[in-house]
């Protein structure tokens, strides 16, 4: 499976009596497929995965892979902070065959050590039969991986195929592009720092902004690897807005609050999260007009 260059972390629709909107699920998958996003993650950070149980998590990854097919990847998030249920649900996910491949999250709130992560990951990478992707992401897990710990499990394991890289440090970012091994696969995981991220050697990106922009993303990384910088600069400098505006407050508040004005039933986001704030509506409502007229829903 070839996961390409523009993967977007997808909402997870929840309706208001809390239960998952399978069939939206699939029809908002299909959606982001048609506007070129080779790739979905579901159930990650942006789809609430913490707040889903196992259940919740199969079913959307059996919908979303049943609504695109072979036309995308999909990549499930198995993640969570306790080893014995992320392999456990790993295992499941991947011999079920749901999904393309698995996110794996470094675990959040314990604050493990670097050997301990290691030890939890060689644990994942064990027993998946599918390739893994781990998610470093310490702004929402409390302790950052190190470059030189995601490349030893990279060399060690040779089902852990990349990265989405969420630290928003580029010096990291760096260090990992340098020395990755061959074939090793480095998603961004900020979308302001696309740009930058490609000038390093980038592969892609797992945005957030992609559920509106995909084709903008592409034409940005179209633009680097042409030489136009110039060109791709200007599409990011165009996007700055709307990477403030979707990121004013935690996500996924914002985008779900988008979607649902460009007509998609995603419903508002689990508690702890809260709505949207009042202030920040108008701002975004503005900066969606550009796209109401490539919507159909």
């Amino acid at each position: 499976m070839k996961f390409g260059g523009i993967v977007t972390a997808m909402v997870t629709p929840i309706a208001d009596d809390q239960t998952i909107n399978y069939e939206e699920a699939g029809r908002l998958a299909k959606w982001l497929v048609d506007r070129g996003n080779d790739g979905l993650v579901v159930g990650g950070t942006t789809g609430e995965g913490p707040t889903l149980n196992v259940d919740e998590r199969m079913g959307l990854f059996r919908a979303v892979k049943a609504a695109v097919g072979d036309r995308a990847a999909v990549i499930g998030n198995c993640g969570t902070n306790d080893t014995h249920t992320a392999v456990a649900l790993a295992r499941e996910v991947s011999e079920e065959g749901a999904v393309d491949a698995i996110l794996s999250v470094v675990p959040y709130y314990n604050k493990p050590t670097q050997d301990g992560m290691v030890a939890h990951f060689s644990e994942v990478a064990k027993a998946c039969v599918k390739p893994v992707f781990i998610y470093n992401i310490p702004g929402r897990t409390g302790v950052n991986m190190s470059a030189s710990t995601l490349l030893e499990l990279a060399h060690r394991h040779r089902n852990i195929i990349g990265v989405k890289e969420s630290s928003g440090d580029l010096t990291q970012f760096g260090d990992i592009l340098r020395d990755r091994p061959k074939d090793f696969i480095f998603f961004c995981g900020d979308d302001h720092l696309f740009l930058p991220s490609l000038a390093m050697g980038a592969d892609g990106v797992i945005g957030v902004a992609t559920h509106l922009c995909s084709m903008e993303f592409r034409r940005m990384a179209k633009a680097v690897h042409e030489g136009r910088i110039a060109d791709a600069a200007k599409i990011h400098f165009d996007l700055i807005p709307l990477f403030k505006a979707l990121f004013a407050t935690s996500n996924p508040i914002p985008i779900k609050w988008a979607m649902r004005e460009l007509g998609f039933n995603v419903g508002a986001a689990r508690l702890p999260l809260g709505p949207m704030p009042e202030a920040n509506k108008p701002h975004l409502r503005t900066l969606l007009h550009r796209y109401r007229e490539t919507v159909a829903v």
